[in-house]
């Protein structure tokens, strides 16, 4: 992290007030550091979990939004669990790619972004990770067409991949959240 000194008084209330919206309150933070002790991948990162808590609290948006540690987080909340104070960690890294995305911020890992895509695309067209759709759609975007093919090759013989999507209950439901996507940031 940068040696610039940094106060609340730079922030901008309006991404605080996007995070309280989704139900982030990083001003509950007082830098125990728990979560980036637990993280298993902070090593990767370019700023600690501790540090994206901190830098959301003073309202950092820029700087979060082109850093990699939002993209690199796998989402596995043992931040969240470790937190005393209940910061829903994985939520606000989640808002943070959302927010990226949406403001055409050119992401620091650009194939997890292709990933993080095709993924909620498979949610939208399935109603859940179809996993065969999922990997096709990744491929596409990525164009590496071999990179893995051993191993889903592999998987596919072992019955571990289908390559017919699964049915589930209530994919009107989720139609409808991605019709809707994006209206809590448009204000």
């Amino acid at each position: 992290m940068s040696n610039n000194t940094i106060s609340p008084q730079q922030g901008n209330r309006k991404f605080l007030q996007k995070l309280e919206e989704r139900g982030v309150d990083v001003q509950a933070c007082y830098q125990c550091g728990r979560c980036s002790a637990g993280c298993p991948i902070t090593e990767f990162f370019d700023l600690t979990t501790m540090e994206v808590v901190r830098l959301a609290a003073y309202g950092m948006e820029d700087l979060l939004l082109s850093s990699k540690a939002i993209w690199l987080c796998a989402a596995c909340e043992t931040c969240a669990t470790r937190c005393p104070n209940d910061i829903e960690i994985a939520v606000l890294m989640d808002v943070l790619r959302e927010l990226a995305l949406r403001k055409g911020v050119k992401p620091a890992e650009p194939r997890v972004q292709m990933f993080h895509q095709s993924f909620l695309g498979s949610i939208e067209n399935w109603g859940r990770a179809y996993e065969v759709g999922l990997i096709a759609g990744y491929k596409m975007k990525s164009k590496d067409f071999m990179g893995d093919m051993k191993l889903g090759m592999k998987m596919f013989f072992q019955g571990k991949l289908s390559l017919k999507p699964h049915s589930i209950k209530g994919k009107s439901e989720i139609k409808k959240i991605f019709s809707g996507k994006g209206k809590e940031y448009e204000r």
